[in-house]
């Protein structure tokens, strides 16, 4: 994540920021121009940024930022969709009848901001289902039915929907299942890393020109799913899982060594960007050995691939 800053007094702010602190101008996250930024409100209601004054751009506020205060992002003027490109994709919230998920909404779209902004950064596609069904994204956050006899609401991916249980929003619940799972790894942002993993797998991979490579360094995809997840919860992953995959849980299925690989590779993309940004460098004496300068579009994937599981981190970039 990127260090930001007030465009008015040059105070420091953040990613989720809506006011500065100091000189308490408007903030807003500007998809357009990859920054949070603070704002300016213009004679017709509409909003413009100090940055982009010179090219007359203007913006509206998402409106899940004006009516509910859950985003802090902003949509560029030309564009005639009330949501930013994060929420226009969220097609089921919780029961907002029900207090305390309201919060838990809050909670997945911070999350769900973050995961937009790096697949942004990368070039990757982020089109909604709204306008592009079969290909598209969506997002669902459910609660799991008062019905103690129904099925819990399972976070997971099927063709470009993925839900979330919002029971994952409450850090002690979701702390109990990161142990009875073992899975360390186990945070709302992690979460969608790793489903969306499962999306892109759809969009990249399959029936396309990568799919014999694919199968060559993670494993044959036409295994049964449903088999080799029970044989996975049944006995666990192989003693030696740490000499071939990133996680145990990538152990599991090729589809799940693919999107467990993914997450790991968003966590480090973005672990590396948020070290730039704060001036961090490795300069070792010995030129063969690993370095990292400030330039993130350049050193993401060469330090990453320096550190991946058995060269197959990187592959997909």
């Amino acid at each position: 994540m990127k260090v930001f800053h007030c465009d008015h007094c040059d105070h420091l702010v953040f990613f989720e920021s809506v006011l500065c602190v100091r000189c308490e101008h408007p903030l807003a996250y500007l998809p357009d121009l990859g920054v949070t930024g603070s704002l300016d409100r213009t004679d017709d209601g509409r909003w413009r940024s100090p940055l982009a004054r010179s090219e007359g751009k203007t913006y509206r506020l998402c409106q899940n930022y004006t009516e509910h205060n859950v985003c802090n992002w902003a949509v560029p003027e030309g564009d005639d969709d009330p949501y930013c490109r994060s929420c226009r994709l969220t097609r089921v919230i919780p029961d907002l009848t029900v207090p305390a998920n309201k919060e838990a909404w809050y909670k997945l779209e911070v999350a769900k901001r973050r995961l937009i902004y790096t697949l942004l950064a990368l070039g990757l596609p982020v089109a909604s289902k709204k306008n592009e069904d079969a290909t598209g994204l969506a997002f669902e956050f459910l609660a799991d039915p008062t019905d103690p006899a129904a099925p819990a609401v399972l976070t997971g991916h099927d063709n470009g929907t993925i839900t979330v249980n919002i029971a994952e929003a409450d850090d002690a619940e979701r702390e109990r299942r990161r142990h009875q799972l073992r899975e360390p790894y186990r945070t709302i942002l992690g979460h969608f890393r790793h489903e969306i993993g499962h999306y892109y797998w759809d969009v990249l991979i399959k029936d396309g020109p990568h799919l014999d490579r694919f199968r060559e360094l993670f494993g044959d995809d036409r295994a049964d799913y449903g088999e080799a997840l029970a044989r996975y919860y049944k006995d666990g992953a192989p003693p030696d899982w740490q000499e071939s995959f990133i996680s145990a849980y990538a152990t599991a299925h090729p589809w799940e060594d693919w999107a467990e690989t993914w997450a790991h590779h968003l966590h480090m993309t973005d672990t590396l960007e948020t070290a730039v940004e704060c001036g961090l460098s490795v300069r070792p004496k010995r030129a063969s050995e690993p370095a990292m300068k400030p330039e993130p579009k350049v050193l993401v994937p060469q330090l990453a691939s320096n550190i991946s599981s058995g060269g197959k981190a990187l592959w997909f970039v």
